[in-house]
């Protein structure tokens, strides 16, 4: 499935299959969107930057993103469990 993420450091939104962690442009962390692609691809230009500069302040991203909840179950996940410093 695809879903939608957004690198801070890049000032990206990327639509990247799974719930990927790492942005595939600089590597720096990724926050996985709550909109779905179907969402985002029926908005037009101006909704597109509009919902993209909401990404950019910091306190409406926590309200548009979310959290892959099954991410801890995942291989990823008990690794980062088992040592903190994994990344």
């Amino acid at each position: 499935m695809m879903y939608m993420h957004f690198c801070k450091h890049c000032n990206r939104i990327h639509i990247l299959n799974g719930h990927k962690t790492d942005c595939p442009a600089c590597n720096a962390s990724l926050v996985e969107l709550a909109i779905s692609l179907q969402e985002f691809s029926n908005m037009n230009a101006g909704e597109r930057a509009a919902y993209q500069s909401r990404c950019n302040d910091e306190r409406q991203l926590t309200e548009l993103s979310c959290v892959y909840r099954m991410g801890k179950y995942g291989k990823r996940g008990r690794k980062a469990q088992d040592n903190p410093t994994y990344k």
